[in-house]
């Protein structure tokens, strides 16, 4: 049976969240695969372990840190989500996307959403940063909507529109960023699978024919349950392997840890430059 996470269990985390910190902040930034070191450069930050909030649902994979770092970045407050959950992990998408509405009931207004993903399109290459212009939602498309169950009415209407999921203005700066600071910004759309298993060949020539540039397992049930609340959303995929449309090579996590490393300064180099031009 699938768990739907309630309002007073949204409320109680961000209850537990604003006794643990003082600040409040604008900003929620969630890390993706080998992305966790931009959290240490958050300031005065007020560091809570995922495992003493309650109804918190708890990071299993390696990669991804399983903690909050509240604090200042930039000269803003933010709300790090040093690793994330994923569908793959066997929650619910009720439970994968509490984190966000806990955002919400703290009062953020824009998130920033990161992930490691697999290139598709044939010019992206391990390394790169791609600016999210859309995704392609198939966990969505076939019965994984995280806004599916009982619509809470305190956090967003029962039928939102997703025609601008990733806010225009944040993906102008971003790209001014990235100009400015000579880090190339590649630009596409993020197609959202269900994982835990990387995709076959067949899998990667089907993405590419319907429009994808990269592939990951997470992001888009969180974006729409922002958007959902209203909250602007900025989102930035680690191009982290090549796809492997032909069959030729062996994605592991390992590399995708790795690539990671590469990533992270790009990354972090945009989303500051991004929090100190609000």
């Amino acid at each position: 049976m699938t768990t739907y996470v309630t309002l007073e269990k949204i409320d109680e985390a961000a209850d537990a969240i604003r006794s643990k910190t003082s600040y409040k902040p604008r900003v929620g930034l969630i890390l993706g695969s080998g992305l966790n070191s931009l959290a240490d450069s958050v300031q005065k930050a007020d560091i809570i372990p995922y495992s003493e909030l309650p109804n918190w649902p708890k990071s299993t994979v390696h990669g991804h840190a399983g903690r909050l770092v509240i604090g200042e970045l930039e000269g803003q407050p933010v709300f790090v989500m040093q690793g994330r959950v994923h569908f793959y992990e066997g929650y619910s998408m009720s439970q994968i996307t509490l984190p966000v509405r806990v955002m919400l009931r703290l009062g953020l207004e824009m998130m920033f959403v990161t992930n490691a993903a697999g290139g598709i399109h044939p010019d992206f290459e391990p390394g790169d940063v791609m600016l999210i212009t859309d995704n392609l939602n198939l966990v969505g498309m076939t019965g994984g909507n995280p806004l599916m169950g009982p619509n809470i009415e305190e956090l967003g209407p029962r039928f939102p529109d997703m025609s601008r999921s990733y806010d225009p203005d944040l993906m102008a700066i971003a790209r001014k960023i990235s100009i400015e600071n000579k880090v190339p910004l590649r630009e596409g759309v993020y197609c959202a699978l269900s994982g835990p298993s990387f995709e076959s060949p067949a899998d990667l020539r089907f993405l590419r024919m319907v429009g994808a540039d990269a592939v990951g397992m997470s992001t888009a049930p969180e974006v729409i349950v922002a958007r959902h609340g209203g909250m602007r959303v900025l989102g930035l995929s680690g191009i982290s392997n090549k796809a492997n449309v032909d069959g030729s090579t062996i994605t592991t996590h390992e590399e995708v840890i790795e690539a990671g490393k590469v990533i992270t300064p790009k990354i972090e180099t945009i989303i500051r430059g991004v929090l100190r031009s609000l």
